[in-house]
């Protein structure tokens, strides 16, 4: 080594230590949880928009406050606190790994604060690069869970006012007592929207107590496949048990429909067996159950190395705002907005909401797509004075 090798050595040496040094951690200086009921008229609330969220709050010793409106119930604050509270904010990892993963929701808080600090978006600091993301919708009218009191021309009906308003796309719920009863719903549903509107079908057969439902054996499965296949549904979501990888494996190998799955999931052990056993040809990880932004983007990751597209199961109003973030970051194809109450489109159900932002704009949709919002963060530009006047009181 020259002695001039020796001087510029010794100079990037430095130049690091000066910068390493420069570099501090932010602490989680607070953390609250608490309901906001923002005032709607009666005709609102019957309609169906949203005007309850449980905020979770992030303070930082660096002056900048995270939120989020996904937040886990209050009664949580004491637990919540004593894995959050002094620890790094940027160790969003280890918090995971202590705790923070119950609370998926709240992990949007600290992303939220984290990109505030940076200036950036999340899903800019997690590597996404596209800043729309096409949407559709997942309607359920109000009355039986089954849905059996709407029409099938109804159910057209509303898919045609979607498809209006630009959106490209509509899911509703395989639920009725004689779930091939769907499958003509989606044959009426297909001729009124034409050949370049998708029409999903979600079974969500793990909850059979909300409205009497049975996990379906192998073979109902695949006759409702096939008859969603024929009348042209773009997919079938959750038709079996979600600790049974091997039904939707061979389902998904029976029929050309995808077979999608994977919201309930609570970390990535699920989604590798899911992988493995190729049970889906789509992963569908929840922006909260998953366990936050990053588990999410976790899962993405995991899926690309199959080969397997993940879509994130989706959320409504201000929560969405997390799972948008984790949506851009991974590149999906789609966000779900759910749920949707009709006849109500995204953009009347999430009115309410606005009187938290400053902007009093939450979410632009722009020809069917939805634009990242131009803030730091999980992208809310949060009216604090709002929030502590809506703030229900305990």
């Amino acid at each position: 080594m020259t002695r001039r090798d020796l001087i510029r050595g010794s100079a990037a040496f430095a130049a690091l230590k000066t910068l390493h040094a420069a570099v501090k951690p932010v602490r989680i200086a607070d953390v609250d949880l608490f309901s906001i009921n923002i005032p709607v008229s009666p005709a609102e609330a019957q309609a169906g928009v949203n005007y309850r969220f449980t905020v979770a709050k992030v303070v930082t010793d660096a002056g900048v406050t995270g939120y989020s409106f996904a937040g886990p119930p209050a009664r949580t604050l004491g637990e919540v606190k004593r894995v959050l509270a002094g620890k790094d904010l940027f160790n969003v990892e280890q918090q995971l790994k202590e705790g923070l993963s119950r609370w998926g929701g709240l992990e949007h808080a600290v992303w939220d604060a984290i990109g505030k600090i940076a200036g950036q978006p999340v899903y800019r600091l997690l590597g996404g690069s596209r800043d729309r993301v096409k949407a559709y919708l997942t309607c359920v009218w109000r009355g039986n869970s089954d849905q059996s009191q709407v029409s099938y021309q109804q159910q057209a009906e509303m898919a045609v006012k979607i498809q209006k308003a630009g959106f490209k796309g509509m899911k509703i719920r395989v639920w009725r007592p004689n779930p091939l009863d769907d499958a003509e719903a989606c044959r009426e549903i297909r001729a009124a929207v034409g050949k370049d509107f998708s029409i999903m079908f979600d079974r969500t057969a793990h909850a059979p107590a909300e409205a009497g439902q049975k996990v379906w054996d192998y073979e109902t499965g695949l006759k409702v496949a096939q008859a969603l296949e024929k009348n042209g549904a773009s997919w079938l979501e959750e038709p079996y048990a979600r600790d049974d990888y091997e039904s939707p494996a061979r389902l998904a190998k029976a029929v050309d429909i995808p077979i999608t799955g994977g919201e309930g999931y609570t970390s990535l052990e699920p989604f590798r067996q899911c992988l493995l056993h190729q049970s889906y040809d789509i992963l569908q990880p929840d922006g909260r159950n998953a366990g936050g932004i990053l588990a999410c983007r976790k899962v993405g990751i995991l899926a690309e190395s199959f080969h397997v597209p993940a879509i994130l199961h989706g959320a409504m109003a201000l929560l969405l705002a997390g799972w948008l973030q984790a949506t851009l970051a991974i590149g999906s194809e789609w966000q779900e907005l759910a749920i949707v109450t009709p006849p109500l489109l995204p953009t009347e159900q999430w009115a309410p909401g606005l009187k938290v932002l400053k902007s009093k704009q939450v979410f632009t949709v722009e020809n069917g797509e939805l634009l990242a919002p131009p803030y730091p963060g999980i992208g809310l530009d949060v009216d604090e004075e709002a929030l502590a006047k809506y703030r229900m009181r305990a």
